[in-house]
C-alpha cells in the first residue's frame, strides 16, 4: 500500500460542508480536498440554477475530472464536442482535454465533480467566491493557473453553443 494511501473512512456530513457562492446561480460545496484524501482525490458539489454560465473552457494537465449528474441536466465540453447529459450520467474527462459545462437550456443541474488524482482545489474555489463578491480579481485567477492546475482555453465551439442557449 503506498505510503499516501487513505488509512481510515472520511465522513463529510452535508450540513458541515463549506458552501460557496462563485455568481449568483452557482453553489460549491466542497467535500474532499487532496489533503484529506491523501491526494487520491478531490469531491465538490456545483449547483447550478438555469442560465448559469457554468464552467469555462479550461482543461488540467495532472488530474481526470469526473461529472456525476445528481439532477436536472447539463450540456459539457470535451474537446470540440458537447455532450447533454441527464440524470445519472457519468462523464471522465482525462488530462489536457479542453472541457467545460453549464446547465442545459432551461433547466437546472446538480452535479457530483470529482478530480483524480487529488488537487489542492479548495482554495480556488474560495478565490472564485471572492471574484463573484467584488473582493479579488479575474487577473488573480488568470495569476493562480500553475498553483491549481487550471488552464483557461478559448472554445469557439463552446461561446457559440452559450450563445445558441
Amino acid at each position: 500500500m503506498p505510503s499516501n494511501a487513505l488509512r481510515s473512512a472520511l465522513l463529510v456530513r452535508a450540513p458541515e460542508a463549506e458552501r460557496l457562492a462563485d455568481g449568483p446561480s452557482s453553489l460549491i460545496t466542497l467535500f474532499a480536498d487532496s489533503n484529506d484524501t491523501h491526494e487520491a482525490l478531490t469531491a465538490n458539489r456545483a449547483t447550478l440554477q438555469a442560465g448559469s454560465p457554468g464552467a469555462p473552457a479550461h482543461f488540467h494537465t495532472l488530474a481526470a475530472e469526473v461529472l456525476f449528474v445528481l439532477g436536472g441536466s447539463m450540456m459539457v465540453l470535451a474537446g470540440e464536442e458537447v455532450h447533454t447529459l441527464e440524470e445519472g450520467d457519468f462523464f471522465l474527462v482525462p488530462p489536457r482535454v479542453p472541457h467545460a459545462f453549464a446547465p442545459a437550456p432551461g433547466r437546472d443541474a446538480d452535479a457530483l465533480v470529482l478530480f483524480t488524482p487529488g488537487l489542492p482545489r479548495f482554495d480556488y474555489y474560495r478565490l472564485l467566491e471572492r471574484v463573484a463578491q467584488g473582493v479579488a480579481t479575474v487577473q488573480e485567477i488568470r495569476d493562480s493557473s500553475e498553483r491549481y492546475d487550471n488552464h483557461y482555453v478559448d472554445s469557439p465551439v463552446w461561446r457559440k453553443t452559450l450563445a445558441a442557449r
